[in-house]
């Protein structure tokens, strides 16, 4: 057992549990190919499987109010905070950040390029340059629509015309921007990980409000007590140590990092 978890206190009916836990999480995280990366080394560390339902962080969190998930890796830090203060999680803790990037046509029909989010998005909607949204109540569509409120549009889909909805992962959203052409908010990690780039390219990055940052969350066994607790506490525990932040520091594309760690910040 790894060096995180010798202070770990099983009780002897958590030991004779199945040794797995259901981790509700992101297509972020699990497209981007972090876990095949980071849940191999928690397995040798701690003997426990974790079994993966990659959602939009919205639906991951109703998952977990449901008592259908363990824990719980998202990144919506509001709509996390709000499950804890209800009772459906036990703590959040944050584990590690990356940022979005607005990728679009590499000849830029918009004239979107720089790091300005806000703007873009405006010129986006003024342009009718066509962009998809994931439209599917995850993390990034949340952040999404907050950077379309701070450019003065609360509903992009009712007075944006080329806007489109594909209510799909993050993956799924690159292929359709990719084959239309098109504008889309991803996440670094995805996009890094993206194959099928056709004609797209990284237009907006380095704006703070871009920041990205994931988080842990056990469930609550007092709403559903038949939920793993011990076990997930395992993974939080670890995945914040020193061993877990190490290996998600170490995950690289081409050489870029995907994920920054940052567990003990707010």
């Amino acid at each position: 057992m790894g060096a995180a978890l010798t202070g770990l206190a099983l009780s002897g009916a958590s030991w004779a549990q199945d040794r797995n836990i259901v981790m509700a999480s992101t297509t972020s995280t699990e497209q981007s190919g972090l876990f095949a990366h980071l849940l191999p080394a928690f397995k040798k560390a701690s003997g426990i499987d974790v079994k993966v339902v990659a959602l939009g962080t919205g639906q991951a969190l109703d998952m977990g109010r449901r008592g259908d998930a363990d824990v719980l890796f998202v990144h919506d830090q509001a709509a996390e905070e709000k499950f804890v203060a209800d009772g459906y999680g036990l703590k959040r803790q944050p584990v590690m950040y990356n940022d979005f990037v607005l990728v679009g046509p590499k000849a830029d029909p918009a004239a979107v390029k720089g790091t300005d989010i806000v703007a873009a998005l405006g010129k986006l909607a003024k342009g009718g340059s066509a962009f998809v949204s994931r439209g599917d109540k995850s993390g990034t569509h949340a952040a999404e629509l907050r950077y379309w409120k701070a450019a003065g549009i609360e509903s992009p889909k009712a007075g944006y015309a080329a806007y489109q909805e594909c209510g799909c992962g993050m993956g799924p959203a690159l292929n359709i921007a990719a084959s239309s052409n098109a504008y889309a908010l991803a996440d670094r990690g995805t996009w890094l990980s993206f194959k099928n780039r056709g004609d797209l390219a990284i237009l907006v990055e380095g704006d703070q409000r871009l920041f990205n940052q994931y988080g842990v969350i056990v469930a609550n066994p007092a709403k559903h007590p038949h939920t793993k607790t011990a076990l997930a506490q395992a993974f939080a525990d670890w995945v914040v140590s020193a061993e877990g932040q190490a290996t998600i520091a170490s995950y690289q594309i081409g050489g870029q990092q995907l994920f920054f760690p940052n567990a003990g910040t707010k």
